[in-house]
């Protein structure tokens, strides 16, 4: 296929999916278990905590420093670093679309209040009107977004969601100091949206027994959330990933400055906008 034109709803899908994917990793980050802040309990711990008190207590709450980040859902991969300090995320999504071949690769970069876009596409020989954008962090103007409310924020250190998904679990063991299986019911509390509402609501009644596996590092830190989603309907079985890793050693986010960034041009707004 060589020299298409007409990319313009392409890639508006393509933004719009990949937009979604990185708003969705953010949607519940920084609240309890429960969605208020503090844990399911009240803050109190039982006396001997439970397999289940001890993973929760693994989740990332800010505390640990900058840390790297990876997740992967039915149909989609993220990566980056949370840095609690400076209140920022740098996220990264990739998408290649079936149909002409070329893959888009979207970063934000969120720095407390303000907000940087960074695209970059591949595998384009032959195609034309692709939006021609710079190689650089560009500053967005969230008010310039129809759909403000979709572009990513910062909101709490499990940018993965794992504290929502083990909350939902009716049983956690531990299989020795660091790994823990049990089961999820994704229809309780946050589960279903951390995971995706549409993904879970295809599962029917298999999306009340979940299992899962969770891995906690030496330092006594999340290192991998695993979900194995069963195959339902037409819909293959699939993996929901969360895995933490370089706790206190991954890189500090800094705001970009000089050659390394620019305001955004309309043309960015225009694609982001549909």
């Amino acid at each position: 296929m060589t020299n298409g034109t007409g990319r313009t709803g392409t890639i508006r899908r393509t933004v719009s999916t990949l937009v979604g994917v990185i708003a969705a990793t953010t949607l519940l980050a920084g609240c309890g278990p429960d969605g208020s802040g503090t844990a399911a309990d009240g803050g109190r711990p039982s006396p001997t905590p439970t397999p289940k008190e001890k993973l929760l207590a693994a989740v990332p709450d800010g505390t640990e420093g900058a840390f790297r980040f990876t997740g992967k859902d039915s149909s989609s991969d993220i990566s980056g670093v949370v840095d609690p300090g400076a209140k920022g995320l740098d996220l990264t999504a990739a998408y290649k679309d079936p149909e002409h071949g070329f893959t888009t690769r979207m970063s934000f970069l969120v720095m407390q209040e303000r907000l940087w876009l960074k695209v970059k596409f591949t595998g384009t020989e032959g195609l034309t009107g692709l939006p021609k954008l710079p190689n650089r962090w560009m500053e967005l103007d969230r008010t310039k977004l129809t759909d403000g409310e979709s572009a990513p924020t910062y909101e709490g250190a499990d940018v993965g969601n794992a504290g929502p998904i083990i909350e939902a679990a009716t049983s956690v063991e531990a299989k020795d100091g660091q790994t823990y299986t049990g089961v999820v019911d994704l229809t309780k509390g946050e589960a279903g949206k951390a995971v995706g509402e549409e993904e879970v609501g295809a599962l029917g009644a298999a999306a009340g027994q979940v299992p899962f596996t969770a891995v906690v590092g030496a330092d006594g830190n999340l290192a991998t959330l695993t979900l194995a989603i069963p195959a339902a309907g037409k819909a293959k079985a699939w993996t929901y990933l969360v895995k933490y890793a370089d706790y206190g050693s991954a890189p500090k986010l800094a705001v970009p400055t000089g050659s390394a960034a620019q305001k955004a041009p309309k043309v960015a707004y225009d694609m982001l906008n549909g």
